[in-house]
């Protein structure tokens, strides 16, 4: 049993963000928009070099993966064919008490131990103590992740809670007093056109997915592939959902990185298994630490009921373990529907057989801000030792390259400092600081998480060398000045 603490970790890591200019509440000066967010300059470099990488990785550097870009309104009968328009819903009830509107999931579940008649509740994942139990023990107790409501232990003497399904409460106030549950669809309208009918009602997709899957004949006739083959998109996605929160890992509006793998119907087993651990590997690539990643397949009671099968990589955020990625078995059910819908025949000639084959499909389906969050929260560190945070991002992945630093604004070195860095940002990002103390300059620069700093001083003036200072370890080494954009390449290789 560990004891509760407060998410001050996510606290720390958005304060940050904001310091740094990585992420800004959206619309602030007017009270912000809810669950809406706006990267600054910091910020969108490091999702740029995240989508980069994961273009890079999964369509330039294959020859079996090509890309796409589709549009984000598309014809409402493509939602209608995914099933999005009759089966894309959310559970929704509202607090008659306090007003507050959630997921069916997200409410509260209360117990009574069978042994020590405890009360005690489950919300979200958590099992938080009822006034009474809080008194005695002075503290708050949760347990981690129960499998199943109904087997939590009580926190008090390891009994069995039972659970009343009467009991179903808000998880904002407390109260039992909710309305019944209602479907909600998650896609956001729009119209299309001068008009505001029902003929020119649109959605804002909710995935990307069905962009690829539409265009599957367009794609296999222009781009000549053979499967098994891939298509990957990096886009926005909108999805007006009803519990957001966690800073940036649940929003309305984000981005996706999606990449469908078209294969034979009797291969899908072998490339998903393929698929899964390709993706997993990807992100300890991005240099997140293998103890907070881990694959979860979903049992079968999980599984949509055309999916073979699906896994999650999960990663262990602030606030838990949570998905940053899926991987499932589609099989064929995608470009089946459109077939039916649509009267097209999406389908791939195989000549060795002489036979036309509708593919399965493996997809992979990553979140662009999720992955931000996740190598954010894995990179930040607070060295007690050197009284500083640090920001241990991957260098490919960091915003900024280097920063170029004169000692002080004197004897020249501004000017050297100021060559040098023209020099290095034909190759690089980087970052020309001479505000305030040479401590302070590096401590901004750790805090945005930049590998390297360029210090120009009093010996460059005598024998041409500056000071290479690694973010990490601190050590500092003397390197002639025309080197320096060769050696950050070794580095950065």
């Amino acid at each position: 049993m560990a004891k509760q603490v407060k998410n001050e970790q996510m606290d720390k890591l958005s304060s940050l963000c904001k310091r740094r200019g990585f992420i800004f509440q959206s619309s602030e000066i007017y009270g912000g928009l809810a669950s809406t967010w706006d990267f600054g300059p910091l910020g969108v470099e490091l999702k740029r070099n995240v989508k980069n990488l994961w273009w890079q990785d999964l369509v330039v550097s294959r020859e079996d993966v090509v890309g796409m870009d589709a549009s984000i309104l598309m014809h409402p009968k493509v939602w209608e064919a995914s099933g999005h328009v009759e089966n894309f819903h959310d559970p929704l009830i509202d607090c008659k008490n306090c007003k507050t509107r959630f997921r069916a999931d997200k409410g509260v579940f209360y117990f009574k131990c069978s042994d020590c008649d405890l009360n005690f509740r489950v919300n979200n994942g958590f099992l938080e103590m009822k006034d009474e139990f809080k008194k005695h023990f002075g503290a708050d107790l949760f347990a981690e992740e129960p499998d199943h409501y109904k087997n939590s232990d009580c926190p008090h003497c390891g009994g069995k809670g039972t659970v009343d399904a009467e009991k179903l409460a808000c998880p904002k106030c407390g109260s039992a007093d909710l309305s019944s549950a209602r479907q909600f669809n998650l896609m956001f309208k729009t119209h299309f056109g001068a008009s505001e009918d029902s003929a020119s009602e649109v959605y804002l997709r909710p995935e990307t997915a069905q962009g690829i899957f539409v265009n599957f004949d367009n794609v296999i006739n222009t781009a000549r592939i053979k499967l098994p083959f891939g298509i990957g998109q990096i886009g926005k996605a909108f999805r007006n959902e009803i519990t957001t929160g966690n800073f940036i890992f649940r929003s309305r509006e984000f981005e996706q990185m999606e990449m469908e793998y078209f294969v034979k119907p009797e291969d899908s087993q072998k490339w998903y298994e393929y698929w899964v651990n390709e993706r997993f590997n990807w992100y300890k690539k991005l240099g997140v630490r293998a103890e907070n990643l881990r694959l979860r397949p979903h049992e079968k009671e999980e599984l949509a009921h055309y999916a073979k099968g699906c896994t999650d990589v999960e990663y262990k955020f602030p606030f838990g373990w949570s998905e940053l990625e899926g991987i499932a078995d589609r099989q064929t059910f995608d470009l089946d529907q459109h077939i039916k819908a649509s009267g097209k025949k999406l389908r791939y000639f195989e000549t060795e057989t002489n036979t036309h084959i509708v593919p399965a499909v493996v997809e992979s389906s990553a979140g662009v801000d999720r992955t931000i969050l996740t190598v954010l929260a894995d990179a930040y560190w607070e060295d007690a030792e050197h009284n500083r945070i640090v920001l241990r991002l991957n260098p490919k992945l960091a915003p900024i390259k280097v920063a170029i630093l004169p000692l002080v604004n004197r004897d020249g070195m501004p000017d050297i400092a100021k060559n040098i860095f023209h020099d290095v940002k034909k190759h690089m990002a980087a970052f020309f600081d001479q505000g305030g103390s040479i401590g302070r300059r590096y401590r901004r620069q750790d805090e945005a998480g930049t590998p390297f700093g360029i210090t120009v001083d009093s010996q460059t003036l005598e024998d041409g060398t500056v000071t290479l200072r690694d973010r990490d370890t601190l050590e500092q080494v003397r390197i002639p000045k025309d080197n320096v954009v060769k050696a950050l390449k070794e580095k950065l290789e």
